[in-house]
C-alpha cells in the first residue's frame, strides 16, 4: 500500500513538473490578432544585458529605427527600456531602467517606459518612442532627457489640446519636417503629431474595418507600425486585417497589398498575401519591407505593389543563411539603412538580424552583401 502510494506520488510530481517545464517554454505573442541573415546581436535567452554580439540579451525587442548616423535603435518591451546598439555593433542602454515599469521623465537612465514597442528618429536625431502601456508617445533628446511628447496617460482618442488621449499606441514614424505617425492600435485609428504639438486623426474612423475612402471615411482593425517615405505617403501595418495600406499626403486611404485573408502567397496587389504583418519600413527608393510575423517571414513590396519574399523559411527558427535558408520566430520591428541594409527584430528569438545588400552568407563581421541574413543581436499584443 504504501509503495503504491509512493509511486502515484511520484508518478503526480514528475507530471507537475514536466507540465512546468512545457509551459516554462511557451512563446509571448506579439500584438496581433532572398538574401542572407546572420545575427549581430543577442542569444537566445531573454535578459538585459550590453556588449557586442552573442553576449548581448534582450527581452522581447520589438520597433526598430536606423538614424542617419547608421544607429539602430531597438523598443526592448519585456525590458521596459530602449536598447542603442552604434556602428561598431556595441548595445547599449539608451534610455530607461531595466524592468522598471513608469511614466518618469528625465535624463536616460532616470526616466521609465511600460510596454515601449515603437521607436522613430528625425533628421535632428530625436527618438521618438510609442509608449503603449502608458498610452503616451514619448521623446528623448539628442542630450537624453526623456520628455512626453503627447498624451495624457489616459487611454481614449481625444485631439483636444492638454488633453490628448491614446489607447495602446504601438507604431511610430517621422516624416521629413518632424511630423509624427502614430499607430493608435486600440483606437483603430492612425493619428498625426505636429511639432507644435497639435494632434489630429489622419485617417480612420475608429471602427474596425477594411473600407478604403478618404481620411476618416476608411478603416483599420489594429493597426500595428507605420513608416513614411520621402513624399509624404504613410503605410500602415494594418494587423487584424493582414493587410498593407497607404495614405496618401491628401489623406487618400487604399489597400496597398493583400488580400484581407491569411496567406503567404507573393504576387502584385491584392494577390499576395500576408499573415499578421507586425513591422513595416520603406526605403529612399519607395521600397516597403514588412515583417509578416505570422508567416515567419522578411517581404518586399515595390512601388508598383510587386510582393516578393525576401527572406525566411516559414518554418519557425534562428537559422543564418541566404533566402529562404533563414529562419525567423515572429519577426516584429523592422528598419532599413541608408545603404540598403535590413534589420529585424526576431521577438521570440530574442535577436537582432541583420539582412544585408548582397547575397552571400557570411558572418556579421564579413557581411557585405545583400540577401545574407546574420544574428545581429538577441517578446506581442498590449496585455
Amino acid at each position: 500500500m504504501i509503495r503504491s502510494s509512493l509511486k502515484l506520488l511520484i508518478i503526480f510530481l514528475c507530471i507537475v513538473f514536466v507540465s512546468g517545464v512545457i509551459g516554462c517554454k511557451q512563446e509571448l505573442l506579439s500584438p496581433s490578432h532572398v538574401t542572407d541573415s546572420t545575427i549581430v546581436a543577442g542569444r537566445d535567452t531573454a535578459g538585459l544585458v550590453n556588449g557586442t554580439g552573442k553576449a548581448v540579451k534582450f527581452n522581447h525587442p520589438f520597433g526598430l529605427a536606423v538614424d542617419a548616423g547608421g544607429n539602430l535603435y531597438i523598443a526592448d518591451v519585456g525590458n521596459n527600456v530602449i536598447r542603442k546598439m552604434d556602428t561598431t555593433d556595441l548595445v547599449t542602454t539608451f534610455a530607461g531602467i531595466g524592468s522598471v515599469k513608469g511614466s518618469t521623465n528625465g535624463f536616460d537612465s532616470l526616466a521609465t517606459f511600460n510596454k515601449p514597442f515603437g521607436v522613430a528618429t528625425d533628421a535632428a536625431g530625436n527618438v521618438y518612442v510609442a509608449d503603449a502601456g502608458n498610452n503616451l508617445i514619448r521623446m528623448v533628446g539628442t542630450a537624453g532627457m526623456v520628455s512626453t511628447f503627447a498624451g495624457t496617460g489616459i487611454a481614449g482618442s481625444s485631439n483636444v489640446a492638454d488633453s490628448v488621449t491614446f489607447n495602446s499606441p504601438l507604431g511610430v514614424a517621422v516624416d521629413g519636417s518632424g511630423n509624427v505617425y502614430v499607430a493608435d492600435y486600440e483606437n483603430n485609428l492612425i493619428r498625426k503629431v505636429t511639432q507644435a504639438g497639435i494632434v489630429r486623426t489622419l485617417a480612420g474612423s475608429g471602427a474596425k474595418g477594411a473600407d478604403d475612402g478618404l481620411d476618416t471615411a476608411a478603416t483599420f482593425n489594429l493597426p500595428e507600425a507605420v513608416a513614411v517615405d520621402g513624399t509624404g505617403n504613410v503605410y500602415v501595418a494594418d494587423n487584424g486585417n493582414d493587410l498593407i495600406r497607404k495614405i496618401t499626403p491628401a489623406g487618400q486611404v487604399s489597400t496597398f497589398a493583400g488580400s484581407g485573408q491569411p496567406g503567404k502567397s507573393d504576387g502584385t496587389g491584392t494577390s499576395a498575401s500576408f499573415n499578421s504583418p507586425f513591422g513595416i519600413a520603406v526605403d529612399a527608393a519607395g521600397n516597403v519591407y514588412v515583417a509578416d510575423s505570422g508567416n515567419n517571414l522578411i517581404r518586399k513590396i515595390t512601388p508598383d505593389g510587386t510582393v516578393t519574399t525576401i527572406a525566411g523559411s516559414g518554418s519557425k527558427g534562428a537559422n543564418d543563411g541566404a533566402g529562404n535558408a533563414a529562419s525567423f520566430n515572429t519577426p516584429s520591428g523592422i528598419a532599413v539603412d541608408k545603404s540598403g541594409n535590413i534589420y529585424v527584430a526576431d521577438e521570440n528569438n530574442n535577436l537582432i538580424r541583420k539582412i544585408t545588400s548582397s547575397g552571400s552568407v557570411t558572418t556579421i563581421s564579413k557581411a557585405r552583401h545583400f540577401g545574407s541574413i546574420t544574428t545581429v543581436a538577441k517578446p506581442k499584443k498590449i496585455r
